[in-house]
């Protein structure tokens, strides 16, 4: 059974900085495609950032240059750093996972940036 846990989340002023974490279990996670994803009130959910299995990321336009995806396959372990945090990025962070051709998701973990 795939299990996605993150942590990381908080409260944080604007221009400040997170770095969320998500520990993947029962599944192969050196070949799974991973990510985050995020949902604010009453917005529909968008891509954040996502990571292959070689190492290829890939992100919104909206935090290009502001946070960084990485994975660390012996720890089963995918991270979000974010950096120059503005209010909109206030949203319940997701990981993700497609692993065989099926989409895992997280519980979520709730980031919130104040002005």
């Amino acid at each position: 059974q795939v299990q996605l846990v993150e942590s990381g989340g908080g409260l944080v002023q604007a221009g400040g900085s997170l770095r969320l974490s998500c520990a993947a279990s029962g599944l192969r996670f050196s070949i799974a495609t991973m990510g985050w994803y995020r949902q604010a009130p009453g917005k529909q959910r968008e891509l954040v950032a996502t990571v292959t299995s070689g190492d290829s990321t890939n992100y919104a336009d909206s935090v290009k240059g502001r946070f960084t995806i990485s994975r660390d396959n012996g720890k089963s372990t995918v991270y979000l750093q974010m950096n120059s945090l503005k209010s909109d990025d206030t949203a319940v962070y997701s990981c993700w996972s497609r692993y065989g051709f099926v989409d895992y998701w997280g519980q979520g973990t709730q980031v919130t940036v104040s002005s």
